[in-house]
């Protein structure tokens, strides 16, 4: 099971984010000093994963997107310490992330149940399209391994806790269950978000298992070995980073963006999450429901409030 002195600044940030949550109704100012203490604990934690994902994992995409969550995470609790209420709503949203997610990375049975439950639909998958690799054990004896033999040589891939999509679903999960609004169309924005993110995720993962296993995308094997740090004698895995660290992972960001467009639209109040997150980013003021035409006209229908707009009733 992943384990890594991450897990301590992991728990710590959404503690913090959790109690300044259920905190804040009582007394704001101090869910308001937990929850900017939670932002900037985020921050240091997503600082501590960048060389992870750069020099471990190879994905220049997770790499940049968690340097950039630094200097955003910190300057989101500036913000919100600072009076900009709306971003409450934001906090509660990754609070209920970080309870979904983090079981999974430190309750043995959990990540065990959903490693395995995704190795075998992906291997359905696979089934379906007419390959039959051998399916084996790691030494944790958690059956995640597809193993092919092409031309001689034998080709592994692994499902690990990034593999099961738990982390783009606890997101919608957790903007979902933030705002305010009926319950009927929270559920409606479930439905096209949560299942869907799952079913393509097991299609992605059909896809790089194939792809490198069968050695689909021995292209280029020279300037993608130096872009990734391929070892000499391993120009086998140019199949694994094109498949996954280029097409996958930019398709998912195609297909998330698509999800978030209709999720946005049977679920307008998502826009108070998305507008401070461009507000935290560029500091341009929007109001997303009034440019989509979700809202023609009135009022912000958000369920936060910023300084000298709203009064930050949650």
């Amino acid at each position: 099971m992943p384990q890594g002195p991450t897990d301590l600044l992991a728990w710590l940030s959404i503690g913090l984010f959790v109690a300044g949550v259920l905190l804040e109704r009582r007394d704001r100012r101090v869910g308001r000093a937990l929850t900017a203490a939670g932002w900037v604990t985020f921050g240091v934690f997503w600082g501590v994963l960048v060389p992870h994902f750069l020099l471990v994992e190879k994905s220049a995409i997770e790499g940049i997107a968690s340097l950039a969550a630094v200097p955003a995470s910190v300057y989101t609790g500036y913000l919100l310490w600072n009076g900009r209420d709306s971003l409450f709503v934001l906090s509660r949203a990754v609070a209920v992330m970080g309870v979904i997610y983090l079981p999974a990375t430190t309750i043995q049975p959990a990540y065990e149940f959903l490693i395995e439950e995704t190795t075998r639909q992906v291997a359905l998958g696979i089934d379906l399209l007419g390959y039959s690799p051998e399916v084996t054990a790691n030494e944790e004896g958690v059956r995640n391994t597809f193993v092919f033999t092409t031309g001689g040589r034998t080709f592994e891939t692994y499902i690990i806790l990034a593999c099961t999509g738990l982390g783009s679903m606890a997101i919608f999960a957790g903007v979902i269950a933030a705002v305010k609004a009926p319950i009927d169309r929270k559920v409606g924005a479930f439905l096209v978000s949560i299942p869907v993110i799952w079913v393509l995720n097991i299609a992605r993962n059909v896809w790089i298992a194939i792809a490198f296993g069968k050695q689909w995308l021995q292209v280029g094997v020279d300037p993608v070995s130096a872009v990734f740090g391929v070892p000499a004698g391993d120009e086998g895995l140019v199949s694994f980073y094109l498949a996954d660290k280029v097409i996958a992972q930019s398709a998912s960001v195609v297909a998330l963006l698509a999800i978030t467009f209709f999720v946005v639209r049977r679920l307008p109040e998502v826009t108070t999450v998305l507008e401070d997150t461009v507000y935290v980013l560029t500091r341009r003021e929007l109001d997303l429901q009034a440019e989509l035409g979700l809202r023609p006209g009135g009022p912000p229908a958000t369920d936060g409030g910023r300084p000298a707009e709203r009064d930050g009733e949650q």
